[in-house]
């Protein structure tokens, strides 16, 4: 038992031992694991923050972008603090190529400038410790030496941004443009797969190009172009082995590039077109036949951004060369139908938003690009007009600036049939794109283009607030000249099977488009407003003009708490293919805005029933639909089919049934006419600014000459720097000359401007086609308005002088139309917008400026002619008036009084800043729209009352505001400490003295055309009005007349900004007046016009003594005799100021006054003179008792009905304008009849 005990105890301890044995065993190794997962956590700490140090070296010099200077690329071994850049610390090195210099805490110059989609390489040499740098391959020298080096110095690429920049880096992940000998990339080459994919490549090519001979059973040589897919299964079989290796290679970027890419440009080295080459359209055959489905995408997809990155950074060269073999190779490659659709599907306008393809870039280095051998002669305008102008045939041309001259438009025309080849090559591509034809694999490549196209454009229309979002408008300009030709080659070579379909010369958007739901125009404005408001007030009009039904019941069910409701939800209840019967395009719910957004999407949403075409409007026929989005759209929703007309569905009656071939151009066509509207039109106003430094430049040359011509031969110091100046001028427009040349050849060529054309054209049509439809016409987008009349102006003032309007087909037709358009539109009620009728007004007053337009305008319909005159002499209140007043007073000028200047007379000296603003044409005015007026005023008694009551209120505000203004002005030029007047407050000044003075003008029109307006005291208003006009033109006279008054001390000091503000304008308008009224009018008319002037208290004769220089008159002259009861003191000598001083005197201005009119001037002064005698001698003693109540000037002549109330006409005829109330008792009256003074009393 005790041996049996002893073992159990053994076996206890010995369990007891090992388990403590274990225990300690297992803490061991607790222990080691515990620390090898704490080494393990602090390593991953330390990688996390020494990334993160990596990162914030390489990457805050990004982040932390100099705000004010611009791209400086650089190598960097420092941290540095957000106020600074590249270059800005000791360790810390930078290239500017803005301001050609190079940064290293200090700054000298280095170097050359550099421009958007320039190559800057840097060049960093540990061994010599120098940094270099090189501008599209060429070195620019060594920029730094000397750097610091050793352990624990690492430097970073990096560069510092300002806003909207943006910088593309390449560190070896693609082959470099530009290697360097001796230097190697941060990233090396995979030598490996380079040399695999050459010698597969190598294969390929050799199998393609080898045959099995049957007979002999030998291989035999042959020409690869000569090979076919459906050959023999012994090649396809060799070819599927070799691609299995072949394929996995061509997904990576680098491969692509330097293999694929180069042996592709290879094949087509040879020449010829793109259709001798026919191997490529085979190997791109083999692609899809032997790679999987997501090789040949991604090889496709690096292969197209290769092409892109190629064509968008090479250098220009005189053959353009580069250009031209890269866009061959896209052609070629976009032959290829399967090709073509996917990279339509998930590439174009999707990643290469930018269209870079249709772009020709703008060398800003002529020697760089070749331009000096192309055109190796230059030339520039050496004469100008007495306005600064260029003068297109100079009749004093010598034969040398002849030679000069023609040599220069020869080298012209060889660089424009260079750049012809690159335009044609990308016209080709878009016509491939457009192809509707190739319908063997799925849809056609034009439907896919139609898609992406509106997306592209719903981008650029909804992003215009972020510019890094957008196309950049010079890529714009290039690809809507290239979408032009192709669009209307398509169209002709459609029309071309059905003759009695319309041409592209005459083509135009069907109205339809605008309200059938079947283009989406995102949240851009309609004529009448919102697109939601529209179907609303408006669904009876398209029931019944354009068989279009709105469903009341769903839009009645529908709330503004529904807008929000998700559309992904709604797209998923549609079955897939869908026709969209009439709804408008869906668009994604980022895009919409709280506004027009949330209500165009509730509209797009609502349920659209379309009639078929003469079936009863009371049965109708009503399906019930959604809108498709862009994605669903199939070809019958565009092009139509059986008993459904696709996007001309809901034309209206007034709408001719014009066969259209191929329906779907139209979109194409209203998306180019909306391009121009964001971006192309500025861009092309941006571009004339080089023609506009040639003329600056050209006539500093010519001044130059003619001061060395003056200068005398003993002042060489001062001949030395007048040649220097010359010589810098010269080499400037050497420059500039070829740099236009390019831009003529590229923006403003002859065949652009005819595209120019047609798109106004096009818009033309397409607004009176859309006007037909009466109401209809509010549902037509705003931008066709603004594309007429921006189109119109680009191709006056931005393609002249190069090409001239004249010479355009149908040219005067054309004003002719687009005057109509203006005439009726401006005023037109289904028209809302305050932006849009404000643009209207302003193109019909910059319209009337010029003789053509102004002729155009006048061979409008008469009634329409009569329709415009009528709404321009709408009373002014509530209303954009200065327009209006300026349109009435370009009518006008010519005819007034003085009134034949270009410029003002103390102007002449000074340069306008642009000779070719509508307000320096010379006078043009229209007497037949004056007859119009005239008829108007005459015939209509209550609209002459309004307007002229109107432009008199607008008078009384514009001066009295002027004159607040020039108080202010002058109080702070007396002020002791230095004040500077603000600009805006300087412009606002002078734009109420030219208000006024145009406001004098129309009264003058106004008093000349139809004086019995004022004189014929039978019409109702007529003395109202003449008081009115004599109280303006009185206190006008005495603000401006008064010796060392304030218009003098304002006028004197000659401020920037009031150069408009003188005596002439504003004193010879007023003189119009009063010689119409005083002198060229019959006797009675005369006698009325002398009593009002005379019986207002401010009347003073020395004001129109003023006129002729006289002046004043003592105290005991006839100028100092007034009418009893006025209240006006009498001048004393001291009032008329110094005799010595110089005085205003028409007599000065001989060039502008003409003797009839001076004479006419003297006579009204001695009428007036004799007048004012007669005046004073007949005019008895007033009491108090007897002055009316309210002035005190005049004696009581109205008494009111019903209450009997007494005052002066001219009191009660102002206070009736405004009031119908009594003054004293506040009774209505209804009634004033003319009251005398019993003779009793």
């Amino acid at each position: 038992m005790m041996m049996i005990v002893m073992m159990v105890v053994m076996m206890v301890m010995m369990v007891v031992v090992m388990m403590m044995v274990m225990m300690m065993m297992m803490m061991v190794v607790m222990m080691v694991v515990m620390m090898m997962i704490v080494m393990m956590v602090v390593m991953m700490v330390m990688m996390v923050m020494m990334m993160m140090v990596m990162v914030m070296m390489g990457m805050m010099v990004v982040r932390r972008a100099r705000l004010s200077g611009p791209d400086r690329p650089g190598s960097d071994a420092a941290l540095f603090p957000p106020q600074e850049g590249v270059g800005d610390t000791p360790d810390s090195y930078a290239y500017d190529g803005n301001r050609v210099r190079k940064w290293n805490v200090t700054t000298t110059n280095y170097g050359k400038s550099w421009a958007a989609g320039d190559i800057v390489s840097c060049l960093v040499d540990l061994d010599e410790g120098t940094i270099t740098f090189c501008l599209n391959g060429q070195s620019l020298g060594t920029a730094f030496s000397g750097i610091k080096t050793g352990p624990g110095v690492a430097y970073f690429p990096a560069i510092s941004l300002s806003f909207k920049e943006s910088v593309a880096f390449n560190f070896g992940s693609r082959p470099l443009r530009y290697p360097v000998e001796g230097y190697l990339p941060l990233q090396d080459p995979p030598a490996a797969d380079l040399l695999k994919a050459h010698q597969l490549l190598g294969f390929i090519k050799n199998v393609l190009s080898t045959c099995l001979d049957p007979q002999e059973d030998k291989l035999l040589e042959k020409e690869a172009a000569d090979w076919s897919l459906h050959g023999e299964p012994t090649v396809l079989i060799t070819l599927a082995h070799i691609f299995n290796h072949f394929a996995p290679l061509m997904c990576k970027v680098y491969l692509v590039e330097d293999v694929l890419m180069n042996f592709l440009l290879g094949i087509l080295e040879g020449g010829g077109s793109v259709d001798e080459h026919p191997l490529i359209q085979q190997l791109l055959d083999l692609f899809w036949l032997l790679m999987e489905e997501h090789e040949v995408n991604e090889c496709l997809k690096q292969l197209m951004m290769s092409l892109l990155r190629a064509y968008r950074f090479s250098p220009i060269i005189p053959d353009l060369g580069f250009q031209i073999h890269y866009l061959r190779l896209t052609t070629a490659i976009l032959r290829h139908e399967k090709s073509r659709k996917y990279l339509l599907n998930n590439l174009t306008f999707d990643v290469l938003r930018s269209v870079v393809f249709f772009y020709i870039k703008t060398p800003l280095r002529v020697k760089e690009a070749g331009l000096e051998e192309l055109i190796p002669t230059t030339w520039w305008p050496t004469h100008f007009d007495k306005e600064g102008k260029d003068e297109r045939e100079p009749k004093d041309e010598s034969s040398d600036e002849r030679l000069r001259r023609r040599a220069y438009e020869r080298g012209c025309q060889r660089l424009k049939k260079r750049i012809e080849v690159v335009e044609d090559l990308q016209v080709q591509i878009l016509k491939l794109l457009l192809n509707n034809k190739d319908k063997t694999t799925g849809e056609a490549s034009r439907y896919i283009f139609l898609n992406k196209f509106r997306k592209f454009l719903q981008e650029n229309a909804s992003n215009r607030g972020h510019p890094t979002a957008l196309c950049p408008p010079e890529y714009m300009v290039c690809f809507l000249h290239r979408l032009v030709a192709a669009v209307r080659s398509c169209w002709d070579e459609g029309g071309r099977k059905s003759l009695s379909s319309l041409s592209s010369e005459d083509a135009y958007v069907p109205p339809q488009l605008f309200y059938n739901g079947k283009v989406d125009y995102f949240d851009l404005q309609r004529l009448g407003g919102l697109l939601s408001h529209l179907k609303k007030t408006l669904k009876d009009d398209l029931a019944c003009k354009a068989n279009v039904l709105i469903d009341p019941a769903e839009i009645q069910t529908t709330s503004m708490d529904d807008l929000d409701e998700d559309e992904e939800s709604g797209a998923a209840q549609r079955p897939f293919g869908a026709a969209a019967m009439g709804g408008a395009l869906a668009r994604p719910s980022w895009l919409s805005s709280p506004t027009l957004g949330r209500a165009n999407r509730f509209l797009s949403t609502a349920a659209v029933s379309l009639m078929t075409p003469r079936r009863p409007l009371s049965q109708p026929e009503k399906v019930k639909v959604r809108t498709l989005a862009v994605e669903q759209r199939t070809e019958e929703d565009i092009e139509g089919s059986h008993g459904n007309d696709g996007l001309l569905l809901g034309r209206p009656q007034e709408e001719p049934d014009q066969p259209i071939t191929d329906k779907s151009l139209l979109e194409i066509i209203d998306g180019i006419v909306m391009m121009y509207n964001l971006s192309v039109h500025q861009q092309l106003g941006k571009m004339v600014v080089v023609a506009d430094e040639v003329h600056e430049y050209a006539v500093a040359l010519k001044d130059t000459e003619e001061k060395i011509a003056r200068c005398p031969a003993r002042r060489a110091d001062i001949l030395e720097e007048l040649q220097k100046s010359q010589k810098v001028f010269a080499e400037k427009l050497n420059h500039l000359s070829r740099r236009l040349a390019w831009i003529n050849a590229t923006i403003y060529s002859k065949e652009k401007m005819l595209d120019v054309y047609w798109l106004l054209c096009v818009c033309i049509r397409t607004i009176e086609h859309a006007d037909n439809t009466g109401s209809l016409f509010a549902f037509a987008p705003e931008f066709y308005l603004n594309v007429a009349m921006n189109a119109y102006s680009a191709l006056k003032n931005y393609f002249s002088p190069a090409n001239s309007m004249e010479e355009l087909p149908g040219y005067e037709e054309t004003l002719t139309q687009l005057a109509a358009i203006l005439a009726k539109h401006f005023a037109d009620p289904r028209i809302v917008g305050t932006d849009i009728k404000d643009s209207l007004m302003q193109a019909l007053a910059s319209y009337v400026c010029y003789p053509q337009s102004l002729r155009a305008v006048e061979r409008i319909p008469e009634e329409q002619r009569v329709a415009m005159m009528r709404n321009l002499l709408a009373p002014y209140e509530q209303r954009p008036w200065a327009q209006t007043n300026w349109i009435l007073v370009r009518l006008w000028r010519g005819c007034g009084f003085g009134y034949r200047y270009t410029r003002l007379p103390h102007l002449l000296k000074t340069k306008p800043e642009d000779a070719n603003l509508p307000s320096l044409q010379k006078p043009c005015p229209s007497l037949l729209l004056q007859k119009h007026m005239a008829e108007l005023l005459s015939l209509d008694k209550d609209m002459a009352a309004s307007f002229l009551n109107s432009v008199l209120n607008q008078l009384n505000w514009a001066f009295s505001e002027f004159i607040g203004m020039i108080q202010e002005i002058q109080q702070a030029a007396e002020r002791p400490e230095r004040n500077f007047v603000d600009t805006r407050q300087l412009k606002v000044c002078a734009t109420c003295f030219d208000l006024s003075v145009s406001l004098l003008r129309v009264l003058e029109m106004t008093v000349t055309l139809v004086p019995e307006i004022f004189l014929d005291w039978s019409r109702p208003s007529a003395e109202l009005l003449l008081r009115r006009l004599a109280q303006l033109l009185n206190q006008v006279l005495n603000r401006v007349t008064a010796e060392k008054n304030l218009f003098d001390r304002v006028v004197n000091l000659r401020l920037p900004g009031l150069e408009s503000v003188d005596h002439y304008p504003i004193l010879v308008a007023v003189t119009g007046i009063l010689v119409r009224i005083l002198v060229d009018g019959d006797k009675q008319g005369t006698s009325r016009a002398a009593a009002v002037l005379l019986s207002d208290p401010c009347f003073q004769l020395h004001s129109i003594q003023h006129l002729l220089g006289e002046p004043g008159a003592s105290s005991g002259s006839p100028a100092a005799v007034r009418p009893a009861g006025s209240s006006a003191a009498p001048l004393t000598p001291s009032a008329a100021g110094n005799p010595e001083r110089k005085h205003f005197s028409l007599h000065a201005y001989t060039d502008y006054i003409s003797q009839e009119e001076k004479q006419k001037v003297e006579m009204m002064l001695d009428f007036l003179t004799e007048e004012s005698k007669q005046a004073a001698a007949a005019t008895a003693p007033t009491s108090e008792e007897d002055l009316c109540p309210i002035c005190y000037a005049h004696s009581i002549s109205a008494v009111f009905r019903p209450c009997s109330h007494k005052s002066c006409k001219a009191c009660i005829n102002q206070h009736l304008m405004n009031n119908k109330d009594c003054f004293f008792c506040k009774a209505t009256i209804t009634g004033v009849e003319d009251y005398s003074k019993p003779c009793s009393s």
